[in-house]
């Protein structure tokens, strides 16, 4: 990153700086006037207009109609009839997790809205970690048009695995993984130059989750990724809380009852043992199970009784911990959830005092797409906060 160019003693580090801001807000409201642009950036209007007509001229900014008035930002006024928002197109952001049982990917655009959402059956326990990363790359580029790719500013990697602060990879338990420079990995398999993040999954999933809605940022937010295993991520305020070494909000290796982890409690691979040995033919599976709950098959139903069980012991530990206002379940087991949430409920108010505040549960709208959306969300951020050109290395700030 060009420090100098940034530096805020200079004009040009000045208007770079409100070049950002403006960038940000527009991101933030999707659409404003330029008097509401103007007034949000602190600046006269001869100063704003000469920042937004360069970020127009630059493709980056686009003026559309107005199609109403809109109750977002007070008094509106300016120029009739028009409207900025950010240019979709001029840039985009590739993300991808790869799970123990699926690799998902996607493409976001500058208005971070979800394009090429793609999702393939996987197997993370056999594939080594270069390989996985190639498969994913490939996954993640294969349709991208050649005019397309050269607008594409970041690519974002997330797996369920213990990441240290710098990216670096120091155990993937339900991978197989150990001492993995994955951001590395990443970067060798790439059919493009840019920037490159990687993160645990569970926290691109909280990131990505709070991100685009202030409405969610605000409070105490811990997010669950219910799959293989259980993983969990932190958002505090719209800021993900990722701890003194980066490991916070690793929920699912707290020991519940039994010598048992969390995630051995909770995660898939426990619900299809179980119901393997209740069901008279073939091979459990996920979606069989959930049939059989729904269907209220009795030793189904004593499985989902269970795990309500031990879900509401987590929620009432960690609640202890850190508070949260509310609680977002995403994954494939978290459609598990809705159907046995009055029983979790049940538990929560017999495992803790009636002085401590129940935290909203709730399931995540779209679970397949929560960590590589995250991830892809997290390289668009790092473009807001760089120079406008592609960024270096390294982690969310």
């Amino acid at each position: 990153m060009n420090e100098h160019a940034n530096s805020s003693t200079t004009p040009q580090g000045i208007r770079q700086i409100n070049s950002i801001a403006a960038l940000k807000e527009l991101f933030s409201y999707g659409q404003l006037s330029r008097a509401e642009l103007a007034r949000l950036l602190g600046l006269n209007r001869s100063s704003s207009g000469s920042i937004i007509a360069e970020l127009v001229e630059r493709s980056l900014v686009r003026e559309v109609p107005e199609p109403g008035q809109k109750p977002n930002v007070k008094g509106r006024s300016g120029r009739p009839g028009i409207l900025l928002e950010l240019e979709p197109l001029a840039a985009g952001f590739v993300g991808a997790e790869i799970g123990v049982e699926h690799i998902s990917t996607l493409r976001i655009d500058f208005a971070a809205n979800i394009l090429d959402f793609k999702i393939t059956d996987f197997d993370g326990r056999l594939t080594p970690a270069e390989d996985a990363v190639r498969q994913a790359v490939g996954q993640a580029f294969q349709d991208i048009p050649e005019d397309v790719i050269e607008h594409i500013e970041g690519f974002g990697l997330s797996a369920p695995a213990q990441m240290d602060l710098n990216g670096n990879v120091r155990i993937a338990p339900l991978l197989g993984w150990k001492s993995v420079d994955l951001a590395a990995l990443a970067r060798n398999s790439l059919p493009i130059d840019v920037p490159v993040m990687v993160e645990n999954e569970a926290n691109s999933f909280a990131f990505g989750e709070s991100y685009t809605s202030s409405k969610k940022r605000a409070g105490v937010t811990l997010f669950l990724v219910m799959e293989s295993g259980v993983g969990g991520g932190i958002v505090i305020d719209g800021r993900l809380f990722r701890g003194a070494h980066g490991l916070a909000g690793e929920i699912g290796h707290v020991f519940v009852r039994d010598s048992q982890e969390l995630e051995h409690l909770l995660g898939l691979d426990r619900l299809l043992k179980c119901h393997q040995g209740v069901i008279k033919n073939g091979a459990a599976t996920l979606d069989g199970f959930l049939k059989d709950v729904r269907d209220r098959e009795p030793k189904a139903v004593e499985i989902a009784e269970e795990w309500a069980q031990d879900l509401a012991r987590a929620v009432v530990a960690v609640s202890r911990l850190i508070d949260p206002d509310r609680i977002v379940l995403g994954g494939s087991v978290a459609a598990l959830y809705p159907m046995v949430a009055a029983r979790v409920t049940h538990y929560i108010i017999g495992l803790q005092p009636s002085t401590f505040p129940m935290p909203d549960i709730e399931v995540h709208d779209a679970p397949e797409t929560g960590a590589s959306y995250g991830a892809a969300c997290m390289m668009h951020k790092r473009y807001l906060t760089g120079d406008l050109h592609r960024a270096s290395d390294g982690l969310l700030e």
